[in-house]
């Protein structure tokens, strides 16, 4: 039986969503299986014909296909001179270097003539179909270079991971997302199902829409950079009402991210220039989780404001599978490890068995700035929120430069956290950073919540925004006000009704104050904006009101209008036996 070689092509973005769900199993001890590194790769393969397996030891596909790599590699090593090398690459371990060969799926297998690729393999991956494209492109040639032991990975042998009730396993393979790099366009008729087959990046605009218009080339840009990876999508809103209505799109353009389902949608609220555009895509297409070492900490910590480190036991796969689920909601930032190594446990005096969550930021590799303690009862509807509600709370650093790229993030953050801004001139910002990375830590140390998080802001460049909103100028900064950008108020004085000032105690007093709201306030808009808010939000809700309960409106409409004829008719019936009674008198 064969299969199209379109069978064989898994999209990164759907395959790491679910190939994530697996624990890290043991590794196997096999000498036969050659596993190559970035360090060897090239060289290795530089003389002769090579077949190389792509594989992560997380893939259902990869351990069911293992058997069979392992008797292929046995029958080649039997051979005198078989003509051809057999090689793996663990994908989860060495991303980059299966990246740059342009892996799309696992388990995927490349040829190789004398360092060169030379073709996918894109037959079925029985045994004898192997065996068979084996011999036609075996090329009888000079034993392999020595190659380095490398203490490897290899296939795990074949696990159940349960899921629930049910067993997990990886999905069965699909098509090639995004194969001609251009943007999918969806409408009534497919979007549904594109939003349900595999991870889709959609804009929602309007061809009227100028913000749309200017952003359309730089869309088109990324769908070509996305080529293979990820699919990029466009709705036209204005032959799409009732979609866009149903997907809550409320302007343009607007931009949601589909992890697979209509359930995991989340808009996407940074940047729109290019480079973070891309930055967004290859996030969410990249692996959902990595496996860290321990001698890879500090430079892991160093190199991410902000990441997670989940603790487990290996024989607790349950874990592993609802830490992934709930991660989806990060799309890759802050970055999700996982590791069951006791030296973790150790480091960060966590009791042995026990699985938890740490979030390490600011650089701090020694402690974690809070951690979550999965509970029995983290499986639980209650206990999912729970989670993806910890996940979303402490996925800031203590102090980062607030700006267009981070406003969003920072401002409309779920846990709504007061924010400080210090507004600061351009030559000044290095150092007032500086001072306001030095508060935020001691804060964090203090406190041990993420119910504040501390910025600095350019006002130079910012001085209309500042000036609107907190009444700062250019030329009065360095200002700090501490601001509740959910209900548009702002602190600028603390306890001592004293102006806030770039230091610990002042900053600390406000912001306590602020948290007790013992602090008098200031409104970031004037009455004729909050009205204006107010009457649009009441509006907006009965709109979705209706939109969300059709039949029940117009249940009460009915009502309605008959409530009112029967008044009308008793009104209209009294009326009439007054008047009669008038004549007869």
């Amino acid at each position: 039986m064969k299969f199209s070689p379109a069978i064989m092509q898994l999209p990164w973005s759907l395959l790491i969503s679910s190939l994530t769900l697996a624990v890290a199993a043991l590794p196997v001890e096999s000498a036969q299986l050659l596993v190559l590194t970035p360090e060897n790769f090239d060289n290795t393969i530089s003389q002769g014909v090579w077949f190389v397996e792509h594989f992560s030891p997380y893939c259902g596909h990869c351990r069911k296909f293992a058997p069979t790599w392992e008797k292929l590699v046995e029958e080649t090593e039997q051979l005198a001179d078989p003509g051809i090398h057999l090689a793996q690459v663990n994908c989860a371990v060495h991303g980059d270097l299966c990246q740059k060969h342009n892996i799309k799926g696992y388990p995927q297998m490349n040829l190789y003539r004398n360092g060169e690729f030379a073709e996918e393999y894109g037959k079925s991956r029985e045994y004898e179909f192997l065996a068979e494209y084996l011999s036609e492109h075996a090329e009888p040639t000079s034993p392999p270079p020595s190659v380095p032991q490398v203490t490897e990975t290899a296939v795990p042998p074949a696990i159940v991971l349960q899921k629930d009730e049910d067993s997990y396993e990886a999905p069965a393979p699909s098509k090639d997302v995004n194969p001609n790099g251009s943007v999918l366009v969806l409408d009534n008729s497919n979007f549904y199902h594109a939003v349900a087959e595999s991870p889709v990046f959609v804009k929602f605009f309007a061809p009227w829409c100028g913000h749309c218009k200017k952003l359309a080339p730089t869309w088109t840009q990324l769908a070509g950079l996305m080529q293979h990876r990820l699919t990029i999508a466009e709705v036209d809103c204005e032959e799409n009402k009732a979609l866009c209505m149903a997907e809550g799109v409320n302007g343009y353009p607007m931009l949601f991210y589909y992890a697979g389902s209509r359930d995991t949608k989340t808009e996407y609220t940074s940047g729109r220039k290019l480079p973070q555009l891309k930055a967004f895509a290859e996030k969410v297409s990249g692996p959902a989780v990595q496996e860290l070492r321990y001698d890879e900490l500090v430079a892991k910590v160093a190199e991410h404001p902000v990441l997670y480190l989940l603790l487990h036991s290996p024989s607790d796969p349950r874990t592993m599978n609802l830490v992934v689920e709930a991660s989806k909601v990060l799309f890759g930032s802050p970055p999700l490890y996982t590791s069951t190594s006791s030296h973790f446990f150790t480091h960060f005096n966590v009791e042995a068995g026990q699985s938890v969550i740490l979030a390490l930021k600011d650089g701090e590799a020694t402690r974690a700035a809070a951690s979550y303690i999965l509970s029995p009862n983290a499986n639980t509807k209650t206990g999912k929120d729970a989670l993806v509600s910890w996940l979303l709370r402490h996925r800031l650093p203590s102090a980062m430069e607030l700006d267009s790229d981070s406003f969003q993030e920072v401002m409309y953050a779920s846990h709504k956290p007061l924010v400080v801004i210090a507004a600061t001139p351009a030559s000044q910002v290095s150092s007032v950073a500086q001072q306001v990375r030095q508060i935020a830590q001691r804060w964090r140390h203090q406190k041990g919540d993420d119910a504040v998080v501390f910025t600095w802001m350019d006002a130079d460049k910012w001085e209309k925004w500042l000036k609107s909103m907190y009444g700062v100028k250019a030329e009065t900064a360095p200002r700090i006000v501490v601001s509740n950008h959910t209900r548009l108020v702002y602190y600028d004085v603390d306890q001592f009704g004293v102006p806030i000032e770039l230091s610990q105690t002042s900053i600390f007093s406000a912001v306590n104050g602020a948290l007790s709201r013992t602090i008098p306030y200031k409104h970031s808009e004037n009455f004729v904006e909050r009205m204006a808010r107010y009457l649009n939000g009441r509006l907006i809700g009965i709109e979705s009101y209706v939109t969300e309960y059709p039949w029940r409106v117009a249940f009460f409409f009915v009502v309605g209008l008959v409530a009112v004829f029967l008044f009308l008719r008793r009104f209209l019936r009294d009326d009439e036996e007054y008047l009669r009674k008038g004549r007869l008198d």
